[in-house]
């Protein structure tokens, strides 16, 4: 097994950065936008954009929560082993709002179509963006393309995209990982 850097941590800082300044172009104060990291990697990528929006560039009152979508997938009979669900966290009125769903990989779109059953459950957004740090884009099974997107990487299926976090892995960093 090989792995290769695709970003290092300055690297991924830049791209948050841009994906934020982006963010603030198409929602200004935020106040009918909400921002939401799909579970389990997708939070922290939305975590960190919050943070950013928030301390960076003085955005206040940004409106964040967290969607399990283990139970909506369309293949989450066909494993082998028990799924683990997620923690849901959406404290806020999704109706009506604008909904920025966040992941950190686009693959084969699959996940944000489970995704955009699972949100109708806390209501009708007037609108729907997603936002990816990688996208796939020669992998896709579904027509779902990003809105905002950090990077795209060409990856054969084999090869699989690692995103790694501070918070959780112990540092910034994107690996192509090959078999």
């Amino acid at each position: 097994m090989s792995q290769k850097v695709l970003l290092n941590a300055k690297e991924v800082n830049i791209i948050l950065h841009r994906l934020a300044c982006q963010l603030i172009e198409n929602h200004n104060d935020f106040t009918d936008t909400v921002l939401i990291g799909i579970q389990p990697r997708g939070k922290y990528l939305a975590h960190r954009l919050c943070k950013m929006l928030q301390e960076d560039y003085k955005i206040k009152n940004i409106q964040l929560g967290h969607l399990d979508i283990t139970f909506f997938r369309d293949d989450f009979r066909r494993s082998e082993k028990p799924l683990e669900a997620n923690v849901t966290e959406i404290d806020i009125e999704v109706e009506n709002k604008k909904i920025v769903f966040i992941d950190d990989v686009l693959y084969t779109g699959r996940s944000i179509r489970a995704a955009l059953t699972a949100i109708q459950s806390f209501g009708r957004p007037s609108e729907i963006e997603l936002l990816t740090l990688i996208d796939r884009r020669f992998s896709r099974h579904l027509p779902i393309q990003p809105d905002y997107r950090g990077r795209q990487v060409d990856a054969i299926n084999e090869e699989k995209v690692k995103v790694n976090w501070a918070e959780n892995d112990g540092e910034d960093s994107v690996y192509l990982i090959s078999s």
